[in-house]
């Protein structure tokens, strides 16, 4: 398979990430302290244009194929999870310019600073004259904290009171859009793992939203780029990446297991790098990382091949992918249990590189792309339509 970078645009997004990654570990411990991305390590993700890495070049952005995003997540979570867990929900955003008209989304995402961040999806809009109005608040909005612009998933009401829907019969869902600042943030991201992504809540009231504000979001009936990476669902995205962040904390963890194992000796023990059992161990994980990394890269390849062939991604590549994402992100988990167990003692330290990563894996773990029904959801269409793709053949 070929490296990300060689797969098309954006030359050079996973080489910035590698650069500052120094710069992000030395900020790693600031971050987890105050529960949000520093501004040194804001400042270099945007004069990087990482975070420019999925919006439509015709917006400044890169565009870039899904293997090149997945990898500069990769190295940045090899960092600090929480940096990559931002930087991956900020950019999968993004792709809403797809969805924008072409003036509001040069208001949103004209300058290089603008970054926009959102929550779960959540109650109901009112539509009237113009536009729309609503009071709510959101949760679980990662990234909201270096964010100006803020968005929300919404169904919507008539001004009847009745719901809007769809043709196909289910009710229709709008993206809505505005400033940051007219929202009031909550400080309630008080949590054990991936606590430096300021993934906190925030509300508004009686807002209006103009019309052009609120997008049909992964409706590809409103979709006005034309490019081949739209034609994936931020939800897939979504998977993608975060099943790229996962890698890089095990390879992160795995690595620190390695190094640690090279050096540790205990009186009258034999030293970790001497011993079959930890050598063994060793091996066995390797090996473990590698093929999920291999599976989840190849799974994102052959959906980019499809999508460059057709446009738009099928139902058993979304299967596919979704399959992918939810078994990287569980054997990154089983990496990094292994590492965390193999270090001992050692681990429990907060001057060890294992104790927060640990912590972080296990917050990914917990979170909507990780979960097993996606299993069933997948084994169920295996048994009534045949296959989802299996990857290419290598």
């Amino acid at each position: 398979m070929n490296k990300p970078e060689a797969v098309g645009s954006a030359p050079g997004l996973v080489d910035r990430a590698r650069a500052i990654a120094p710069l992000i570990s030395a900020e790693a411990d600031e971050i987890e302290r105050t529960r949000r991305l520093t501004p040194k390590v804001v400042s270099a993700l945007v004069d990087n244009g990482l975070y420019r890495s999925l919006l439509p070049k015709s917006f400044g952005g890169f565009e870039s194929p899904p293997l090149v995003f997945m990898e500069m997540l990769e190295e940045i979570a090899k960092a600090d999870a929480s940096t990559a867990w931002c930087l991956g929900q900020c950019s999968v955003v993004a792709m809403t310019a797809a969805y924008l008209d072409a003036d509001v989304a040069r208001q949103v995402f004209g300058k290089p600073t603008d970054i926009m961040a959102w929550g779960a999806i959540a109650h109901d809009v009112q539509a009237v004259p113009g536009g729309y109005t609503i009071s709510a608040r959101w949760d679980f909005a990662s990234g909201s904290r270096q964010a100006n612009w803020l968005g929300a998933h919404v169904q919507v009401l008539e001004s009847d009171g009745t719901r809007r829907i769809k043709p196909n019969g289910t009710p229709e869902i709008r993206t809505i859009v505005f400033p940051a600042s007219s929202a009031t943030m909550h400080d309630v991201w008080n949590v054990i793992g991936l606590c430096g992504t300021g993934t906190d809540s925030y509300s508004v009231e009686n807002l209006f939203i103009p019309e052009n504000f609120a997008a049909l979001r992964d409706d590809f009936t409103a979709l006005r780029e034309k490019g081949p990476l739209y034609g994936l669902t931020t939800y897939t995205m979504f998977g993608l990446g975060f099943g790229a962040v996962s890698l890089g904390v095990a390879r992160a963890t795995l690595d620190a297991a390695v190094d640690l194992a090279r050096k540790k000796h205990s009186v009258g023990i034999a030293a970790m790098r001497d011993n079959n059992s930890v050598q063994g161990l060793i091996g066995r994980t390797e090996a473990k990382l590698r093929a999920a990394r291999a599976y989840h890269y190849s799974t994102a390849s052959e959906a980019w091949q499809e999508l460059l062939d057709t446009g738009r991604l099928s139902e058993k590549g979304r299967a596919a992918i979704r399959l992918s994402a939810t078994y990287t992100i569980h054997q990154a988990a089983e990496v990094v249990d292994t590492a965390y167990h193999m270090a001992g003692a050692t681990a429990v330290f907060k001057s060890n590189p294992f104790e927060r990563r640990f912590r972080d894996m296990h917050a990914i773990a917990q979170q909507i792309q990780a979960r097993d029904n996606h299993y069933e959801d997948v084994g169920k269409m295996i048994l009534t339509n045949s296959v989802i793709p299996r990857g290419p053949t290598v």
